[in-house]
This record gives C-alpha cells, structure tokens and sequence, in this order.
C-alpha cells in the first residue's frame, strides 16, 4: 500500500507537512510555476513499513527532467551527504526543467547502518529492480521507481560508493547500449563533463523483457539515457568525495541545460580515462584477506594481488590477475566470502 506526503516550498513560501490525496510524480510534474515539493510515498508490506522520500524541484522554463538517485545502498554515504547538500543549495529559480530527487531510496539501510541490503527484508535494493508492487519493501520501492521515476525522467542518475567493506575509485559509468546511440553518446558526454577522470563503459546485453537488476541499468533498458558515479569507500564520509560528486552533479546539469546560474564551482577539467571492459575476481573460498594494494593502483597480468588465509593463518589461495590494469574496486576489509567480488579491474581494448 501506498501513501502519499508532502510539503511543498513554492519559491520562498514554506508550508508544513499534511496529508494529501495521492498524486504521482507525472502530476506534479504538471503543476504550474516554480516549486519545491518533498515527498514521502509511505510503503506498507505485511507488517513492515517504511517510506521512499521524494523532491521535484520546477524551474519556470521548460526543459529536461533530470534526476538524481542516492543511497540506493544506504551504507554509502559520501553520495547520500552530497546530495543533502545539493538538496540545501539548488534554488529553483535556477532550474530550467525540473529535477527529481530521491536524497536516500533505501531509508532503513540508512538509519539502521545496515551494509547493502535493506534490514526488513533483506534483499538488495541495487538488485531487485524492476520490483514487484505487492512485494516486499524492497521490492516495493524498486516498483516505484521503475513506474513512478524512471518513466518521467529525461536523465536518470544513480549515484553510489563503497560499502562498508568496499575500497573504492571514484568513477562514472553507463552502458554501452548500442540500439540507442543518442542516449549512449549522451551518457557519455555527461560522463566527460563530469569533471571525474575515469570513465567506465559497461557492455549492454539485456533483452527487453530481462529484469535490469541495477537501477540505472533499469533506465537504460527504458530508453533513457542513465548513468552512475561511484565515489567514497569503506562506509566513511569523505568530504573530498562528497565534493567531488557536488562538482559533478553541477557539472551535468550544466551540460543538460538544467541548471541556468551556478555559484564559483568550476573545475579544472582533467583529461579523462576510458575503461571498456572489467575482469572481475571473485573470492575462491572463505577466510581472511591480504593485500597491500588499494583502489586506483595499475596492476599487470599474471601479478599476485593478494592471498587469503584460514583462521590459523595458514595460506589457501593466491589471488592472480588475468588482465593488466587499474583496480577500480575491491575488497577493503580482512573478511571475505566464497563468490564476493574481491576486485574489479578495469581496462580498455
């Protein structure tokens, strides 16, 4: 079951909380003048309830709808604070088009701390879409954004980092759907003027009737174009990655049009670093990680990047690398499990 709150901030005016007759986005989206509205869509499953919060913010010019997703994984923090900030700053005087944004999609990971999966379920949010709209709250909310969100967005952006246990370079991404070349060659212009250095293309393969899995690959299998960045590691905030993802979110709704007047946040724009395959390695068997590298170091083929051990603190595995290139993420903590990825290498050919 789903229930509608919101406050709406028209221009200066602010008005409090108050229960409402449903509208979905697309109504809101109709609505006349320049506005800010928060919104909560309350989910009930069972006995189990949370919520999915929501602002639209509405320029007074037409243009596109751009959104912007965080804590999909609510462990991640650097992109949940960032876009708290975002939140506080972004007047919709300065808005061209409109923009929907969703500060934290996976509340009770959030409040309860609760690395990667949603703790009244246990189910992984960043794979359940497209969701179910009488499932579980997690599959409630995938639904929601993928009839409510996705359908009404011009660009969808998903923004992530490094779990509790993930060691992390910060990065954006898309798929490399080859049926939609203007929504691929738009993703990756927004990638380039991101002001983040590298970019990663991922190979796109679904059917139309697959279920997407990840939010933006669900955007993409819609027809819209969609990206992520992934910035900040080990379940900290950073403020240089939370700075890093602001910058980068201004920089693209420059590049869309969305964003008309911006405050001094320019950046010295790097030249940037394509990666069109990854190798993933995956944890051969249970026990205790070593490793003396970290994110972002280059890596050769056949090199040993790390052993794993047993409780004793005897040797079982060396783990070697198939390909030679930079290590985009891995496993930042001493525990790791049968098939966890345990590094992505990324590299281009």
């Amino acid at each position: 079951m789903i229930k509608l709150i919101s406050k709406t901030i028209a221009l200066s005016v602010l008005t409090s909380f108050s229960m409402l007759k449903s509208q979905s986005v697309k109504e809101i989206l109709k609505q006349n003048g320049s506005f800010r509205k928060d919104t909560l869509f309350s989910i009930k499953s069972d006995s189990k309830e949370t919520y999915l919060p929501i602002t639209i913010i509405k320029g007074k010019e037409k243009g596109p709808v751009f959104t912007i997703v965080a804590g999909i994984h609510g462990y991640e923090y650097p992109p949940i604070i960032a876009v708290q900030e975002l939140l506080k700053e972004i007047n919709p005087e300065n808005i061209k088009g409109s923009l929907i944004i969703i500060p934290i999609a996976n509340v009770e990971s959030f409040q309860k701390r609760t690395p990667f999966v949603n703790p009244l379920d246990q189910k992984n949010l960043n794979t359940a879409f497209p969701g179910l709209e009488n499932g579980s709250p997690t599959d409630q909310i995938a639904h929601l954004i993928t009839k409510e969100i996705i359908p009404n967005s011009t660009i969808f952006l998903d923004i992530h980092g490094g779990d509790a246990n993930e060691d992390l370079l910060p990065f954006v991404c898309y798929y490399n759907r080859k049926d939609t070349p203007e929504n691929t060659n738009k993703a990756h212009e927004l990638s380039s003027r991101s002001g983040i250095e590298y970019i990663v293309s991922y190979p796109y393969t679904l059917t139309a009737t697959e279920p997407a899995k990840y939010a933006f690959k669900e955007a993409t299998q819609q027809g819209i174009t969609a990206l992520s960045i992934e910035a900040g590691k080990l379940g900290t905030v950073q403020k240089d990655n939370v700075n890093l993802i602001k910058t980068a979110v201004y920089n693209m709704l420059e590049n869309s049009g969305n964003y008309v007047t911006r405050k001094s946040k320019t950046v010295n724009q790097k030249s940037t670093v394509l990666l069109n395959q990854q190798d993933y390695i995956k944890v051969p068997q249970d026990g205790v990680f070593y490793s003396e590298l970290k994110s972002g170091d280059k890596i050769k083929k056949n090199q040993i990047l790390g052993y794993i051990t047993d409780e004793f603190g005897n040797k079982k595995y060396d783990i070697v690398s198939q390909t030679t290139g930079i290590i985009l993420y891995k496993v930042g903590t001493p525990p790791v499990n049968k098939g966890e990825t345990l590094f992505c290498i990324g590299y281009n050919e």
